[in-house]
C-alpha cells in the first residue's frame, strides 16, 4: 500500500463552489481505476472546522505502485497541473490500514496528522505506538478507516482517518480536518487490514 497526497492552497476569497463542482463533474472518473485502493476528494474551507486556508487536498491509497505512476503521468493529473499548477505530491509507504465500524458508509470527512520523528528516536517504537493509537481510534464510533504511513526520506509519520459523519466529534489529536466531497474506492478490499510489515 502506498499513500499519496497533494494540496492546492487557494486564495482566501476563492469560491470553493468551483472545487465542489469540479468533484461533482469529475470525481466519478476514478471510481473504477485499476490499482487504486481509494481516493478521498478532500477540501478545507477557510473559517470552517478551524481551517485557516482554502485548500483542495485529495488523498489516495494505492494497491499498485504502477497505477500510482500511471496516474501521475496521465491525463487526470495533467488536468490538475493545467488548472492549478504542478503541486508537490507527497507519498508515503503504507504501514497500517484498518476498516472501522462505519466502513460501509460513505465518509464525509477525513483528518490528517503529520509528525516528524525526533532525531535519535527509535523508529520501530514510534511506529508501533502510532499504529497502536490508530488501531484504537479505528474501533471508535463513526470511523470509516484509519491509516498510518511513513516517509523515510524525511522520517515523517502520517495518519489519515476517514470519518462517516462530517459533524463527528473528532479528537483534536486526530489532526487537521477536511471535508470529503466524494470517495472513489475501487480497490478498497485489497488494502488489507492491520500492519503491513
Amino acid at each position: 500500500m502506498h499513500a499519496m497526497q497533494y494540496a492546492v492552497t487557494l486564495p482566501a476569497d476563492y469560491d470553493m463552489e468551483i472545487i465542489r463542482e469540479r468533484v461533482r463533474s469529475k470525481g466519478h472518473l476514478l471510481d473504477d481505476y485499476q490499482g487504486l485502493g481509494l481516493k478521498a476528494y478532500g477540501m478545507r474551507e477557510r473559517g470552517v472546522d478551524g481551517s485557516p486556508v482554502n485548500q483542495y487536498a485529495p488523498f489516495y491509497l494505492w494497491t499498485d505502485p504502477e497505477a500510482m505512476n500511471g496516474f501521475l503521468l496521465g491525463d487526470g493529473f495533467r488536468g490538475v497541473v493545467r488548472d492549478f499548477g504542478r503541486p508537490v505530491v507527497q507519498n508515503w509507504r503504507g504501514l497500517f490500514h484498518r476498516p472501522g465500524p462505519s466502513s460501509g458508509a460513505v465518509p464525509r470527512a477525513y483528518t490528517r496528522r503529520a509528525d516528524v520523528l525526533p532525531e535519535g528516536a527509535d523508529v520501530t517504537t514510534v511506529v508501533a505506538e502510532a499504529v497502536a493509537e490508530q488501531e484504537e481510534l479505528a474501533m471508535g464510533d463513526g470511523v470509516h478507516s484509519a491509516v498510518v504511513a511513513l516517509d523515510p526520506r524525511h522520517w515523517e509519520l502520517i495518519r489519515f482517518t476517514l470519518w462517516a459523519d462530517a459533524a463527528a466529534d473528532v479528537p483534536p489529536s486526530a489532526g487537521d480536518r477536511y471535508q470529503v466531497l466524494h470517495l472513489s474506492a475501487p480497490g478498497i478490499a485489497r488494502l488489507g487490514a492491520g500492519r503491513q510489515w
